[in-house]
């Protein structure tokens, strides 16, 4: 590595028109302190407040700032996709506009990089401000992808996080339409390590992860990084089948040898119904997949880029036109 470098910083924004000035403020105080080159790209995700007109008059008064402006709401995962695509760093920090992540840790995650280490992910040890039931399905989910997937995702961790210009190319020629970045990025390998840090509150506004949207989230990344649910629904098929015709062969016998008789509708209704809920949600886990097959089929780019400020005129398209299929 030269001893000059030239930094990116991808910050997702969606209607956070109370917290941006303060992020600003703060991402240029610790990039600056670095006394190196650098770029803060903001990625306004069809937000529907003064974000964005705040982050251009930002942008035409200092070079630093670059903003992408989506035609329409795309997804936090879209957004960092496309500024991961716009960046020209030879380190690319990928944080959250809503402060929770501290970009004063961003000069340790550089010197673990300059250490050599090509992915620094931050790990958190606390998470202040978060309900227990947020913190209870976080860490289930976690747990739960972990053990379903043979890719290796650190539990505890978000999106906040240091990627080398080579783990970023590398990054950029993956064109899957439901993404889980931070997956993603450990699916691509690379020399990776963690740097601990307490999550702060939400300095202003309200999250843009509610449980809807969390569990959109989960289904990306149990569909894109595992085929377990197919294997499971597929060994829970055999068990049922298996259990159906023990129980054939019992009625049976019982009717030939006995004087017994097999009696009960009630019991022998809700056993049906059991059954046609659990064909139904197996069904359900395989629409999943076949879904996502379509949504891939489509060919349509990842995000469409209404507006970039802070480009030169031959870069001002750069994003869309990475974001084309392949």
């Amino acid at each position: 590595m030269s001893n000059t470098h030239h930094y990116s910083v991808v910050i997702p924004v969606y209607n956070e028109e109370e917290v941006i000035p303060t992020t600003y403020a703060r991402l240029t105080s610790v990039m600056r302190g670095l006394g190196e080159s650098y770029e803060l790209i903001f990625v306004n995700d069809g937000s529907r407040d003064r974000t964005y007109d705040y982050l251009r008059e930002t942008a035409l008064r200092d070079s630093h700032v670059k903003v992408l402006d989506f035609s329409r709401n795309f997804g936090h995962q879209i957004a960092i996709t496309a500024g991961m695509n716009a960046a020209a760093g030879d380190a690319v920090v990928v944080i959250d506009a809503d402060l929770q992540d501290p970009p004063e840790l961003i000069p340790e995650m550089i010197s673990r990089w300059k250490d050599g280490y090509e992915v620094v992910y931050a790990k958190r040890k606390q998470r202040k401000g978060e309900t227990w039931f947020k913190l209870a399905t976080a860490s289930l989910f976690y747990r739960l992808l972990r053990s379903m997937t043979d890719v290796d995702i650190p539990v505890d961790t978000g999106d906040f996080r240091l990627i080398d210009r080579k783990v970023c190319d590398t990054m950029n020629t993956l064109s899957e339409k439901n993404r889980f970045v931070r997956g993603l990025v450990s699916w691509v390998g690379y020399k990776q390590i963690a740097v601990e840090y307490d999550r702060d509150e939400r300095l202003a506004g309200e999250t843009k992860y509610p449980l809807r949207r969390m569990l959109k989230l989960s289904l990306d990344a149990m569909t894109s990084f595992s085929q377990k649910p197919l294997k499971l629904a597929t060994y829970a098929g055999f068990t049922v089948s298996g259990l159906s015709f023990i129980s054939l062969v019992v009625t049976v016998c019982m009717k030939l040898f006995t004087d017994s008789t097999v009696a009960g509708w009630a019991s022998l209704l809700s056993v049906v119904l059991m059954l046609n809920g659990f064909i139904l949600l197996i069904l359900g886990i395989v629409g999943e997949y076949i879904g996502r097959i379509y949504d891939e089929s489509k060919g349509r780019p990842l995000y469409i880029v209404r507006e970039s400020v802070g480009y030169h005129e031959e870069q001002s398209h750069i994003a869309v036109k990475r974001s084309l299929p392949r």
